[in-house]
């Protein structure tokens, strides 16, 4: 009868150390998958940062020259010069 006591209290001691050791590796997987999720979605913003980096360079190099500036300050905020009146025609 000891035997069988002991038996059971063993069967229920390893089965709460097998539930609890299958929980925590389902969090840590649930855990892992929400992490790659993440950083593949950084990454997108990455690379999406890189892009307007680029375009932002690329802008600063065209604003240091005279005729671009002023090309870019009529169309972008619709600057005129004193002398001259300047219409407006939008599509």
């Amino acid at each position: 009868m000891n035997r069988n006591i002991s038996r059971k209290i063993w069967l229920c001691v390893t089965a709460v150390i097998f539930v609890y050791t299958a929980v925590l590796t389902v969090r840590n997987l649930i855990t892992v998958i929400k992490v790659e999720h993440r950083i593949g979605r950084l990454k997108d913003q990455q690379e999406l940062f890189r892009q307007r980096i680029e375009q932002d360079s690329t802008m600063l190099e065209r604003l240091n020259y005279d005729e671009y500036l002023e090309q870019y300050a009529r169309e972008k905020f619709h600057m005129q010069r004193s002398d001259e009146h300047v219409y407006i025609m939008e599509e």
